[in-house]
């Protein structure tokens, strides 16, 4: 069975990847990138693959089973078409199952929703694609939060807009462990699965940092208003915005939602603490 990851050369990607090569050897594994040499440190075959660009899907996923569709990063709406790139060009080549990391969110109720509005699109086109499919909604990453801390410990606090609201985080290596499984067992074909784990505030994140890390942060949280502000300053418009209605969407519930991580594991999903403790032994 050949199964094929688009974006390998990304960080889910990766992790995506790795697990495969455990799971069915690399022989066995096809990482699709479009810049194929930012993917050569995968050790397994490369294929060249731009979202823009369906001819180069047309010929990646030639004789591939399965085709894990990591969820692009450009402006949601251009995202639409780029995915039914990867779709349209899998049912040309008799790919037989596609395999979607989607989020976790809502579609209408913070500066986030236009991103969860173009996964949800989707979502829609893989399940009428006619092919075998499973789609994961991920929670949120636990890593950012992690490649940050030299900052929170400047500041001497995580500052955001989430308030007292819980969030149910996940790691890449987890989704990694869930996205090989759901690519290689049938009795997952036809499921939609919240991948993500326990929910936590941000005090209790600041916390578990603290008991990790030896540092001393507290949480403050400010205005969903003055987060933006803040966010928008530091990354631009664009991804600022973004960044405060993924926060904003914390704060109001959206990201404390039930975990269907066992389901497409078989196993529970680590613990907050866990994930951390591990991604700093890295």
């Amino acid at each position: 069975m050949k199964i094929a990851v688009t974006s390998a050369s990304g960080q889910l990607g990766t992790a995506i990847v790795k697990q495969l090569k455990k799971e069915i050897g690399k022989e066995n594994v096809i990482g699709i990138a479009r810049t194929p040499q930012k993917a050569k440190h995968l050790d397994v075959e490369i294929r060249k693959g731009d979202y823009n660009n369906r001819q180069d899907f047309d010929k990646a996923l030639q004789g591939v089973d399965a085709v894990l569709l990591v969820s692009g990063m450009d402006h949601p709406q251009k995202r639409i078409q780029q995915h039914r790139n990867v779709i349209g060009a899998a049912k040309q080549n008799g790919v037989q199952k596609i395999v979607y990391t989607s989020i976790v969110g809502d579609e209408n109720k913070t500066a986030f929703s236009p991103v969860v509005q173009s996964n949800r699109a989707t979502e829609k086109d893989v399940r009428a694609s006619g092919l075998e499919w499973v789609i994961g909604r991920n929670g949120i990453y636990i890593e950012p939060d992690l490649e940050y801390i030299n900052n929170y410990v400047k500041e001497g606090e995580i500052r955001n807009c989430a308030a007292d609201g819980r969030c149910a985080y996940t790691s890449r290596e987890e989704l990694g462990c869930a996205y090989a499984q759901m690519l290689l067992n049938t009795k997952h074909n036809g499921q939609v699965y919240n991948l993500v784990g326990e929910a936590i505030t941000q005090a209790e994140l600041a916390e578990i940092i603290n008991q990790v890390y030896h540092t001393n942060l507290t949480y403050n949280p400010i205005s969903v208003e003055a987060y933006e502000n803040e966010r928008k300053e530091a990354l631009g418009d664009f991804i600022g915005t973004i960044i405060a209605g993924i926060y904003e969407g914390i704060k109001i519930g959206l990201n404390d939602v039930s975990s269907d991580f066992e389901k497409a594991t078989g196993r529970q999903h680590k613990t907050a603490f866990e994930m951390i403790k591990a991604i700093k032994n890295l």
